[in-house]
């Protein structure tokens, strides 16, 4: 025991006991930087907005940045321009490390297109079902004296008609003609009040009328804005009981506006006039 002690009070001991301590706390250092150095700790980059660019644009503005990309989709749409970027993953302006990969989405340079199903001696229900099953749209509905009430007669692509099988492009309307029976039926006026316009359009749809104008008050100023719209006014209005003919448009005033929305309370409502 007095050995053990007289090492431990001796010069040997603290020099190496020095050393041990000096070599791990240079370990634990060398450690710590080469782990900053090789993740790149706290060196991060803005993701350039590549949206509207050519995939060749995007590869210079991506690579300047040390970043990489990929294609990972393509859509159509036909409002955009061919062969350029349309949406991308992650968002512009949202910091990632070197390296990361950024995928895009490119709008087609040839529209998809899809087989034209057979909805003739169909009722309207399961036409527009099956239209839109393929990815295509219900246009026109076309009223013709016949025996049938809302039977599918005929369907037409751009005031043609299509056959079954014919290629369209994925979107397209699809317009109907139907029977409207002999005796001249008639639909009840749909309440589209205070909701969407895509909703507002399938209840029109689905009471067997069309969608007539469509007016935007000037709370719309973009195609976002549009989405997020609601109906404000119709017409002809909702009345109780109120019968209109088979095939017969609703016109659609659209608003983001809030205040057109009645009070809970009072239901008073202000309506504002937008020319027409």
């Amino acid at each position: 025991m007095k050995d053990f002690l007289k090492f431990l009070r001796g010069k040997t001991f603290w020099k190496h006991f020095t050393l041990i301590i000096a070599s791990g706390l240079f370990l634990l250092l060398a450690t710590s930087i080469g782990l900053k150095v090789f993740t790149k700790h706290g060196r991060t980059y803005a993701v350039p907005d590549l949206r509207g660019l050519t995939v060749d644009e995007a590869e210079m503005v991506v690579r300047a940045r040390k970043l990489n990309f990929k294609v990972a989709d393509s859509v159509y749409i036909s409002q955009e321009e061919s062969g350029r970027v349309v949406d991308q993953n992650p968002a512009p302006n949202f910091r990632v490390k070197e390296n990361r990969t950024i995928f895009l989405t490119i709008n087609a340079i040839d529209p998809e297109r899809v087989s034209m199903p057979d909805v003739t001696g169909v009722s309207l229900r399961q036409a527009r079902a099956l239209i839109e099953t393929y990815g295509l749209a219900v246009g026109k509905l076309i009223y013709v004296p016949d025996i049938a009430v809302n039977n599918v007669l005929r369907q037409q692509y751009q005031g043609e008609d299509v056959k079954p099988g014919e290629l369209i492009i994925r979107g397209e309307s699809i317009d109907l003609v139907l029977g409207e029976g002999l005796s001249k039926q008639t639909t009840a006026v749909p309440d589209l009040l205070y909701i969407s316009h895509s909703d507002a359009r399938n209840r029109i749809l689905e009471a067997s009328l069309n969608v007539g104008a469509t007016l935007y008050d000037p709370s719309i100023k973009t195609g976002e804005d549009s989405l997020n719209a609601f109906v404000w006014r119709q017409r002809p209005e909702f009345e109780e009981n109120r019968q209109i003919p088979l095939g017969s448009e609703i016109d659609l005033w659209l608003s983001r506006d809030s205040t057109l929305i009645p009070s809970p309370v009072t239901g008073d409502i202000s309506m504002p006039e937008f020319d027409e």
